[in-house]
This record gives C-alpha cells, structure tokens and sequence, in this order.
C-alpha cells in the first residue's frame, strides 16, 4: 500500500498536479538559524507536516540568529521555526505553540582538553568556540575567552589549529559537522551544559493559529509523528562515535 501511494504521489508530481496545489495553499515565511543542522531538519519537518494538515504550506528562510528573531518579531517573517522557552521575553510580538518539537541538549566537544563538567563556570579557564547568535551560549560566557565562528564547520576548524581549546554546541549539530568534517577523534565532555525543550512561535498577527496548531502538534504527538521523524533524522548520527567522556568519575576515583 505504501509502495502504491508513493506511486501515485510520483504520478501527481509528474503531471504539475501537486506543484499547483502547493502553490494554491497559504504560505507561511518561518525564520531559523542559517545553520543547517539536524535539529533544524527536525524542527522544519514537524512544523511543515503541522501545517500541512492545517492545509497551509511553510516556506522556511534562513537568516543569521539575531537577525532572524527580530524578522519574526517585526512581523516580516511570520513566526520562529524553534527555539526556547521564554524568548517572548525579549521578543514580544511572538507567541510560543506549547508542544515541544525536540529536546535541546548543549554540549561540550572537546580535542585533547580533558576536565570535569561542573556547569558553565567549568569552561572559565579554556577559549570557547561556537556559532555566534546562539543565544544561551553568548549569555553564560559572558566575560570568558571566547573564539567567535560563523558555522559550526568552522568553529571545528579553529579548534583543530589551536585558536580554541573547546567548542559548544547542540549535541546533534556538532555530531552531523564532525560526520561531514570526518573528525573521529573529538571527545563529547558530559554531562550537558543545558538540555532543554525547543518550541515553534508565531509573531502575535497569527495568534488565531496558536490554538489550531497546539491541536494539532498534540495528535502529531499521539499518532508518533513527531518521535518517528526525531527517529528518522537521528538514526545515521546515533552511530557516530564522538565518544563520550565524564570525567567525574575519574576525578572521585584519584582522589579515592
């Protein structure tokens, strides 16, 4: 059944058929991040197959992070694709949809810089690299040494020619660079520095939408779409091996 939906869907390609539809439906123009980047597929494929059922389409551009936030909340974009929880705060005109779309886990990549993970204060002594405009990063080094980059390719770069000792990052991104990069050798310092749920806003004109789309991320939840498309994203990344390292426990056990 699924071999013959798919052809029929190849069918209607074909013939024009759903490139009219496509066209036919409201377009909504969503902001993320320039970063092309696991979570942001995630995100981009839930939102998209929110909204298809809402018989609208979503039409994502990529800008740099301050500048897409500001876009979302003047009213030129329509909505934020994902980020966290309370950025109305800063952002007023945008209204958060209450269904987390993923789980944010910010994490350090470390090139032979071994220490014990003891929250953000841990990283005071090291040059930090990582993709400016990401919000959480900028605000918990605020004062320390940092190495500014403009993707997270190059913030791996830097940190393999000595100009950075560590790079933080969403855990999935930097595993989805060092695959491309294929840098074997980096180490994952645990536990995370933060982990924490993403969500989709919209900027206030669309508040009529807030409620349909909770409605329907909340049957997208139910119905397993959302963790099949985490699973389907994810699955290559998995079997990366990035290793994992807490050092914790070596540090109790030497001082044993």
């Amino acid at each position: 059944m699924q071999r013959r939906a798919l052809l029929q869907l190849a069918g209607l390609t074909a013939i024009g058929v759903l490139p009219a539809l496509a066209q036919a439906l409201p377009a909504m123009q969503i902001s993320t991040l320039s970063e092309q980047d696991p979570a942001t597929s995630i995100a981009e494929l839930i939102i998209t197959e929110a909204y298809r059922r809402l018989g609208m389409q979503v039409v994502v551009r990529k800008l740099p992070g301050e500048r897409a936030l500001r876009s979302a909340n003047n009213g030129e974009m329509d909505g934020e694709l994902y980020r966290k929880l309370g950025m109305e705060l800063d952002y007023p005109n945008l209204l958060i949809v209450p269904i987390p779309l993923l789980t944010y886990e910010v994490v350090i990549f470390s090139h032979g810089t071994n220490f014990v993970v003891n929250g953000w204060e841990s990283l005071r002594p090291y040059t930090i690299g990582y993709v400016k405009s990401i919000k959480i990063i900028e605000k918990n080094t605020v004062g320390m040494k940092v190495e500014v980059a403009n993707s997270l390719r190059q913030a791996f770069l830097k940190m393999m020619l000595g100009r950075s000792d560590v790079v933080v990052a969403n855990r999935a991104s930097g595993l989805a660079a060092l695959k491309e990069l294929n840098l074997t050798e980096i180490k994952v310092l645990t536990p995370p520095l933060a982990s924490f749920p993403v969500f989709h806003y919209l900027n206030n004109k669309h508040a009529a939408l807030v409620p349909k789309l909770t409605t329907v991320l909340q049957q997208m939840q139910k119905d397993k779409s959302i963790e099949n498309i985490q699973k389907s994203v994810m699955s290559d990344l998995e079997a990366y091996h990035a290793v994992p390292v807490d050092l914790s426990e070596a540090s109790e056990a030497s001082h044993a």
